[in-house]
């Protein structure tokens, strides 16, 4: 069994950013079987839109500023999809 200091360590590396990033990069690889623009485009505009509303004091605001063209691929991608 691991201690909880060893993932207490583990996690102190780790802040809002990090999470919402890697929860961007696994829902666009369970949307990429799909093939589907409109979808691809939605989550890359709700991310954005998560990254925007997060608390600026749990994260650097790289990670807050990655919000805003986020927003824009995704509109754009919605934009340019087919039916």
């Amino acid at each position: 069994m691991i201690s909880p200091l060893v993932i207490d360590t583990f996690l102190l590396d780790y802040h809002l950013g990090h999470v919402i990033l890697f929860g961007l990069v696994v829902s666009l690889l369970g949307a990429a079987p799909l093939k589907s623009q409109k979808i691809i485009a939605s989550i890359l505009a709700g991310f954005g839109v998560i990254f925007l509303m997060a608390p600026y004091t749990a994260m650097p605001p790289t990670f807050i500023l990655l919000g805003i063209p986020l927003v824009l691929v995704g509109a754009l991608l919605w934009t340019m999809a087919g039916r």
